[in-house]
Order: C-alpha cells, then structure tokens, then sequence
C-alpha cells in the first residue's frame, strides 16, 4: 500500500461528493472549513479556527456537541451489543425502551406505534406507503394522493422530495410524483393580503385547501403533511388558529394529518412536540434528528392508535422496513439524549433562551434598512432581507444572493448560520444548551455581517 501525504481536506475534497454543494466546485476548491471538534455550542475546525454553531449542525445538535452521558450510553451499547436485525419480530431491547418513552412524551396525541428507520427522509418515504397501504386495506385504492406545502421540507428520497415544496429540488430528478400536490404557505411577509389578520389569513388557508380537495375530489386525497413551523422553507411560524382550521377541512373530507416533527420535535418549539404548542391532532408524526441530537442518525413514524387498528388488521406480513430499523445503538443514544434532555430542563431552557434570541435579533436587526422581517417561535428563528421595507416590501434580486453573502460575512466572524433555499434569509436554531452570552455574540456576529454585505451592496449600486 503507497504511504500518501494528502491531508483529509484534500482528500474530502478528491473523493468525497457532498450533499446540497455544487460538485465541481468542490472537487476543484475545497469547502470553507473542515470541522475536527466540538464541545457544547463551539466547533473547531482543523486550521484551529472556533465557530460559534448557530444553527445546531442542521437544526438537530440540541444537547449541545460532545455531552459524556450520551457518548458514553453509545460506547455501553457497542460494546454490549451494537447491531440487530428487526425483522420477522425479532426484538432488541433499547429500541422497545425508546418507542415507550416517545409515546409517553406525545402525551394525549393518541399515539400507539414507533417504525424506526435513519433519517427524515426516510421516514417520510415511510408515511407515504404507510397512507397508501391504509387507504388499501380500507378498500379505497384512488385514495392516494397527498398534499403539501409550497416551501415545505420533507426530505430528499423520491417520494419526500415530492413533498418537499422546494422546485430546485424537483429539476434535477424529474419530481414530483403525480400523487403530490402543493398549496400556499402561511408565509405571512409575503402571502398575507393587506389588513388580513390571523383569523382571516388562517381561513383563507384552510379554504385554498379545502377548494383543492374537492377539485381533485375527496376520494382521491389521503394526507396531508406539515411541519408544525416550516424551518428550511424560511423559519414560518403559522398565524394563529392556522392548524384549527386546517384541520377542520381535513376531518370534512377524511384526509388523514402528518405532522412532520423532525425539527420540531423533541423540544425546539418550546414544548416536548409542536403538535401540543401549536394545536395539531396528528394521525401520523415523523421524527427524526432531535431524537438523538444527531449522534447517531435515527428517525421514526409516530402512528395513532386508530391508524393502527387499520395497518394491523389484515394479519399480512407488512412487506416494508429497513437494515437499520431498531438499531439498538441508536435507541441507546436517543434514550441518553432524551434523559438529558429532561434532566437538564431543556425544555423550559428553550423558551428562555429563544425569548433571548428574538429579543436581541429584534434589537440589533429589527430596525434596520434591509431586514423584511424577524420571525421565529421557541429556539428557532430568521431574518429576511428585503430591498425595500415596508407593507409591500420588494424582494432583492435573486442573483445578488444576499442572504448567502450574509452567512459566508458570519462565517468570516467565526459564527455560523445558514442561507435557507429561495429567499433572502438566514436562520438560526442553536443548541438548547447555548449561554445567553453566546447568543449575544451571535446577534453581534450577525449584525457585523449584515452591516458589511449592506456596505458592500452600497457600493455596488453606486
């Protein structure tokens, strides 16, 4: 074997084909960091340089990075026993441990079920068959189509990327699938109508939905699917009264409601799922990356007692499930993270600390010439940039990329944030452990970046 002096940066650069990067580029130019530790909210990249991690890698390090109960809980399990199957009903202990205690924090949400697989993605790739199944044991084959949301994000599999209301994720792939439909955000900046307030912007949602529903027709619509705050899609807290009213339209035409809980879920909202912060009655819940606070991939469909009744009538074998599922190391690091989670008070912490965030942001950005809007609810929250402010705030052109210049400004300060897909803003959705001290340092990170992108588009108009 021939030694090599390449460094891992060349060689991540040589033979690794990252996600959501322009492939090319890549090969030829690097990356602007290579990350080589972390501890609590800081990372530290391999020229020595620290960054405060504001966005929780994405949106999923809630415990913070490096915390002992959960690494040690992950070395326990691969020394005791790091790998089982599940099929064919063979059981491992950890993840019937986990499935109870996520039952138990879904509280009266009527759940009965957890199917483990890796990712979001997957398990969104899940619900859809888990929707069409249901729908066929019921006798109503039609009953198959799904609608999401514009600007929602579902995932990146075929059929999740379907959902995912993103088009530059549709281009490249041929997608999406002829059983998706899409209907208009709470997206309040920019869909809410002059003088239109919660009450009225939340029943012209619901009635877009349930329009489409019947021009469609009912028995053809199975599902529809929601983050309870849409985060990649620009950080869109609903107006008030949205999800009450959106599913009145659901119960009306027996569509069933997929809460997409993978950022929301596990306390990023301020309460343990944003179904009980927001008033969703899901009959169907997706979880993911704050299960584990992302040590070890896991992801899992949450189903209801009436939607098992259905699925576990026929006494068929169910002809779905993966390598992974109910990887017992897995449920090991999940069950750790969330006794941290509760030991540490996380939850309430996150209410505090996200008030702190919105506050500061308000504060250093809220007045300032190119911010639309600062938006967000628990610990998770954006600033949008427009060109011009007002009522009826103008977008900036899209080739001026203003949001991203903003975060590669932050990431020059040592702070990173994330440019989120069609639109001008950035987010930020740090770790529940994160001082206040921190956050002010990331406010005053980003207020930095946005004065010198401001500057910087200044000059360039002159």
């Amino acid at each position: 074997m021939t030694a090599t002096t390449s460094t891992p940066g060349d060689l991540d650069r040589r033979r690794v084909f990252h996600p959501f990067s322009i492939p090319g580029a890549h090969e030829r130019d690097g990356g602007p960091a290579m990350i080589v530790s972390g501890s609590g909210s800081t990372l530290t990249a391999a020229d020595g340089r620290t960054y405060l991690d504001a966005m929780a890698g994405l949106w999923c390090v809630n415990v913070g990075y490096g915390h002992p109960k959960v690494a040690e809980a992950i070395h326990r399990q691969a020394v005791k026993l790091p790998y089982y199957h599940s099929f064919s009903s063979m059981a491992t202990d950890q993840p019937a441990l986990l499935a109870d205690k996520i039952i138990e924090l879904t509280g009266d949400l009527g759940m009965s079920k957890v199917f483990f697989g890796s990712s979001g993605s997957d398990a969104n790739d899940t619900q859809v068959k888990l929707v069409w199944h249901y729908n066929n044991l019921l006798g109503r084959p039609q009953k198959k189509k799904i609608i999401a949301r514009h600007r929602g994000y579902h995932g990146v599999t075929v059929a999740s990327a379907s959902l995912t209301g993103l088009p530059a994720m549709h281009a490249q792939f041929d997608l999406p699938l002829p059983q998706v439909r899409h209907v208009t955000p709470p997206y309040s900046l920019w869909e809410r109508r002059p003088g239109e307030d919660d009450a009225a912007f939340s029943a012209r949602l619901a009635a877009e939905l349930d329009a489409l529903i019947v021009a469609e027709g009912p028995d053809t619509v199975a599902a529809f699917i929601a983050e309870p705050v849409q985060a990649a899609g620009g950080v869109l807290p609903p107006p008030e009264g949205y999800f009450p009213a959106i599913q009145a339209v659901l119960r009306k035409h027996d569509v069933l409601m997929i809460a997409d809980e993978v950022v929301s879920g596990f306390g990023r909202l301020g309460g343990w799922f944003g179904s009980h912060v927001l008033g969703i009655e899901p009959d169907l819940m997706t979880i993911a990356k704050g299960v584990t606070s992302a040590y070890v991939p896991l992801s899992g469909v949450v189903v209801s007692e009436h939607v098992w009744k259905v699925l576990s009538g026929d006494g068929g074998v169910f002809q779905h499930g993966y390598t992974y599922s109910s990887h017992p190391l897995a449920a090991a690091a999940a069950l750790a993270n969330l006794e941290v989670v509760e030991e540490e008070g996380l939850v309430a912490q996150v209410s505090a600390r996200g008030d702190h965030l919105r506050a500061r942001l308000n504060e250093a950005l809220g007045d300032h010439p190119l911010v639309g809007e600062v938006r967000g609810l628990g610990l998770v929250a954006a600033v949008e940039f427009v060109a011009e402010r007002g009522e009826q705030p103008k977008r900036f052109d899209p080739s001026l990329a203003v949001a991203a210049r903003i975060t590669r400004a932050c990431l020059e300060r040592g702070m990173i944030t994330r440019a989120l897909p069609a639109a001008d803003t950035i987010s930020f959705s740090p770790p529940f452990t994160i001082a206040e001290q921190e956050i002010d340092q990331i406010v005053a990170i980003a207020r930095e970046a946005v004065d010198s992108v401001a500057d910087a588009l200044a000059r360039e108009k002159a």
